[in-house]
């Protein structure tokens, strides 16, 4: 059983936007127990920030951090995204997004920081995409993955330099393409690299159980496997779920064989399905917690050992006027949820809400969308609430 301990929340939100700076109270037992446990109090830091990398121009790789603020240097964990379809959708990466999952790691003791790789988002530079793949002109799965693994690479060697990290000890953790990275980074690693955790890691899927090109797919991670061989036995975990549309189960074994022919060390998890599509699990850190826990516990990677500092409570602003139970629930995670957020009501128990967006306005029309959606005509929506103006 995981132990929780209490510790306080604050919340800086800083380069490109700053959104403010706050305290909440969380959950937790009792101050007496908490002296007993030898943690001392703490709190969350949220911070945005820069981080130069080679050919990132004009201003480097945005990237998220969020850690525990409490005495000393802490792990690094390293976490980054996968890739849409949508070419709107990878010009709208944020690091937020990825709000809950670095807070996973922040909870066992980690420093997280989430890295939207060159060309993404805000990042600068030529994306990983244009190295090879389904849409390059020219290229292989090989130099795409080596490109994203080179972004992570300068996170890395960025965080190093960060007081509270301990940069002898770093994990690095993906989703997708972001997965498929960590195959290239384990075939490439930095000396202190320890483990690799990969979430339907892969590329070239169509969301439809196809590949625009399986064996060139397969023989990237069969090369990955032989380079990884030369560096020693680093350990990944390999998480996909039974229900994942992109990168089915019997295409994800074919991926591990040709890793694990070639040399490369892993151990591969099948989640139970997730939702309407598993290639989603990543979001739903309930979900592969218990697996990455034991994972990272096998090989003495768990900062905290058994325990896990608790989630924040949202500070006690009452929600609006003729929300039923779940409007209300939704209203605290919305006064957790990571910027641009907004909320929208009807005033008569429809809401809408939306988090984690690329900017205020995207945020804003999400919200009214999704108001008016469960409203079906019933009631104007309006926003009674959204990201504070920087000051």
């Amino acid at each position: 059983m995981r132990i929780v301990w209490p510790l306080a929340w604050i919340m800086i939100w800083v380069v490109g936007v700053v959104v403010g700076v706050h305290e909440v109270a969380t959950t937790g037992t009792s101050p007496q127990e908490n002296a007993k446990s030898g943690q001392p109090p703490g709190t969350f830091v949220e911070k945005e920030m820069w981080a130069p990398a080679p050919m990132a121009f004009p201003n480097g790789l945005d990237v998220l951090e969020v850690y525990v603020n409490r005495p000393g240097r802490h792990p690094l964990a390293v976490l980054t995204h996968g890739t849409s379809n949508v070419e709107q959708e990878r010009e709208h990466v944020t690091p937020w997004s990825q709000l809950g999952q670095a807070l996973w790691f922040a909870r066992h003791g980690f420093v997280a920081i989430v890295v939207v790789r060159k060309g993404y988002g805000k990042s600068g530079g030529q994306r990983d995409s244009n190295y090879g793949g389904c849409r390059a002109r020219h290229g292989t799965f090989e130099e795409a993955g080596r490109a994203s693994a080179e972004d992570l690479k300068a996170v890395i060697k960025f965080a190093q330099n960060l007081p509270e990290v301990d940069g002898t000890t770093v994990v690095s953790a993906g989703v997708s393409t972001g997965g498929f990275a960590q195959a290239a980074l384990v075939a490439d690693p930095p000396k202190e690299l320890k483990a690799a955790i990969s979430f339907a890691g892969g590329r070239g899927g169509d969301g439809h159980e196809h590949n625009c090109d399986l064996n060139g797919v397969i023989d990237a991670f069969g090369t990955f496997g032989k380079e990884a061989r030369k560096h020693g036995t680093l350990p990944m975990l390999w998480i996909y779920s039974e229900n994942d549309h992109w990168f089915p189960p019997a295409m994800a074994r074919q991926f591990e064989a040709a890793y694990t022919k070639g040399g490369g060390v892993d151990q591969f998890v099948l989640e139970p399905p997730d939702g309407e599509d598993g290639h989603h699990l990543y979001a739903h850190p309930a979900a592969w917690s218990e697996a990455v826990e034991d994972f990272l516990e096998s090989h003495n990677l768990l900062p905290l050992g058994e325990v896990v500092l608790p989630a924040p409570e949202p500070p006690k602003i009452p929600p609006p006027a003729g929300l039923g139970d779940k409007g209300e629930e939704a209203w605290k995670h919305f006064l957790l949820g990571a910027p641009y957020k907004a909320f929208a009501t009807n005033g008569q128990g429809e809401w809408g809400l939306a988090q984690g967006a690329f900017d205020q306005s995207i945020a804003d029309g999400d919200a009214m969308d999704r108001c008016k959606k469960a409203a079906a005509g019933n009631g104007s929506c309006s926003l009674v609430a959204r990201t504070a103006a920087a000051k």
